[in-house]
């Protein structure tokens, strides 16, 4: 749908920066009602990838390439503007931004620096990786922060599953040894994706390698459970799978240093690592620190319950900022969060857009659940909100589907029913033509 123009008072200006599940749905949900004279969208990739999936990406059962949703494309079907580069700097007193120049892979100029003017800026950076200053973990571990980090771990995991099968024919005893640091979400659902993904690969052409026998993944927690911070019953579950699965569980296990290729942990145990994939907390972007504005210990940007900073001209959504929930917390790092707050946003925005007073409602985050995939067809979950109290468990297919349809409900936020719908249909159809992981 085209946006439609308003009979606005105002000559508000809104720059979002960041193209992520939050700041993407901002983007479009303003630029269908204001227009892109009114809406800019800033990211310094030129197409969107729904951040939750990167673990298949990096297992190389889904495609970034064919996933990838385009920017440009996006902001002429919901009436946003796109611009593209690295967010720079930020002038607060002359309410500017500088966006980085943009090269090709020649390194050869396709976009200059450039300024742009806002009169409300919105932050949906995201976040980066925080390693807790262990030593080598920067140097020898890979994160999953963005699609370059996905896509170069599908590809060194490839590589290393090559030569080890190719080793094989004179080591009988060769073996890939994966480590994942971090026993949340992110680190849960990569060990399950990678077994399955493995099997599929080694079938492809690999007739040496045999990933039950010839893959080793371990993955260490410090806290006493893995997905510690949902309910105990999910987490029994998750444990049961990995170890169905053949996959070593440490928990209550502090890493003390990563190696070029091991794993240290803080009481002397040393893991073999070729890779090691770090999934252990979350920070916020180091551009933040330059910004003049309040942080918390974790370099996120503080929030009031209106989601806004300390300049009233600079907003913030998602995982880049500490929004205030309850007990002293700050709401939890979640896709479900970042969609609340743009919903939200849209309302104060528009308000800002029309010249109107802004609703006076502060943001309340409202917990429906938590779902982790265990693997293609299978999924453990609490439904209903309860990452304090009881919810609804759920498991197995159910669960999976459930996961499933929350990147379809994110599509449909961003290109409508008609169209989400008619792009699963293709993928399914597709999927009967292609192998199940990325081969290349």
């Amino acid at each position: 749908m085209m946006p439609t123009s308003t009979s606005a008072s105002s000559s508000e200006r809104i720059v979002i920066v960041g193209g992520g599940a939050g700041g993407l749905e901002l983007a479009a949900k303003l630029g269908r009602v204001h227009g892109r004279e009114r809406v800019t969208l800033v990211d310094s990739r030129p197409f969107h990838i729904w951040k939750p999936s990167l673990h298949e990406a990096a297992a190389g059962t889904l495609d970034i390439h064919q996933e990838g949703l385009s920017y440009l494309m996006l902001a002429h079907m919901n009436g946003f503007s796109f611009a593209q580069g690295r967010l720079v700097s930020v002038d607060r007193e002359r309410r500017l931004i500088t966006v980085d120049a943009v090269a090709d892979p020649q390194g050869q100029e396709v976009l200059p620096r450039r300024e742009l003017g806002y009169d409300t800026l919105v932050l949906a950076l995201g976040s980066t990786s925080n390693f807790f200053n262990t030593p080598g973990a920067a140097e020898h571990a890979v994160t999953l922060d963005s699609t370059e980090n996905a896509e170069q771990f599908r590809l060194t995991m490839l590589k290393a599953m090559v030569l080890v099968d190719q080793a094989k024919v004179r080591d009988p005893s060769a073996r890939l040894d994966l480590v994942i640091v971090g026993g949340g979400a992110t680190g849960v659902e990569l060990a399950v994706e990678l077994v399955e993904a493995s099997h599929v690969v080694s079938a492809y052409g690999l007739p040496n390698f045999r990933a039950e026998r010839d893959l080793a993944i371990t993955l260490v927690e410090g806290a006493p459970r893995i997905l510690s911070a949902l309910p105990e019953k999910i987490s029994q579950a998750a444990t049961a799978r990995l170890t169905e699965l053949g996959i070593r569980v440490e928990t209550s296990c502090r890493v003390a240093e990563v190696g070029a290729d091991a794993v240290l942990t803080a009481d002397g145990r040393q893991f073999p690592a070729r890779l090691c994939m770090w999934a252990a907390g979350i920070q916020g972007p180091a551009l933040l620190a330059d910004l003049g504005l309040p942080l918390n210990k974790l370099g996120q940007l503080e929030v009031n319950e209106r989601l806004e900073t300390s300049d009233p001209h600079v907003l913030a959504l998602g995982d880049c900022c500490a929004v205030p929930w309850r007990d002293g917390r700050s709401v939890p790092a979640r896709a479900q969060a970042a969609h609340q707050q743009a919903d939200y946003l849209v309302k104060k925005l528009a308000a800002r857009l029309r010249g109107t007073p802004e609703p006076v409602e502060p943001y309340v985050y409202h917990d429906h659940g938590s779902l982790v995939s265990l693997g293609q067809d299978a999924g453990v979950g609490s439904l209903m909100g309860k990452l304090a109290g009881r919810g609804l468990f759920v498991s197995g297919t159910l669960a999976r589907l459930m996961y499933m349809s929350l990147h379809l409900m994110h599509h449909k936020a961003v290109l409508g029913f008609s169209r989400t719908a008619s792009l699963a249909l293709a993928r399914l159809l597709m999927r009967r033509t292609r192998p199940r992981v990325k081969l290349h």
